[in-house]
């Protein structure tokens, strides 16, 4: 059974930071992408930012670029997202996603085998 746990989210005021953590099975990171995601109420879920496992290779929607950084720890089985300056429009519940599938884009939420339950960040102007 693959399961992803997310964690780190909270209250911020605009201009603050933090630091999700996404804890999954080795399997998972066997995957060939994880990515991150994030839906506020009304919206259609986003991706945020996402992680070729093997090259290290990172892709960010535009509004985070400068801001967000997606990285891995292989050993701990573990994707953060570490996030600056964040802004009020940030809010969301912010979701980790693995196994991205072949042909897929890791933007494509749809694409992705595996979640977590999410992480809320809620963020105060």
């Amino acid at each position: 059974q693959v399961q992803l746990v997310e964690s780190g989210g909270g209250s911020v005021q605009a201009g603050g930071s933090l630091r999700l953590s996404c804890a999954g099975s080795r399997y998972t990171y066997s995957s060939n992408c994880m990515g991150w995601f994030r839906q506020a109420p009304g919206k259609e879920r986003e991706g945020v930012a996402g992680i070729y496992t093997s090259s290290r290779k990172t892709y960010y929607v535009d509004s985070v670029k400068g801001r967000f950084t997606i990285s891995q720890d292989k050993g701990k089985n573990t994707v953060y997202l570490q996030m600056n300056s964040l802004k009020p429009e940030d809010t969301a519940m912010y979701y980790c996603a693995a196994d991205l599938v072949y042909g897929g884009s890791w933007y494509q939420w749809e694409k992705y085998n595996y979640w977590g339950q999410g992480t809320q960040v809620t963020v105060s102007s």
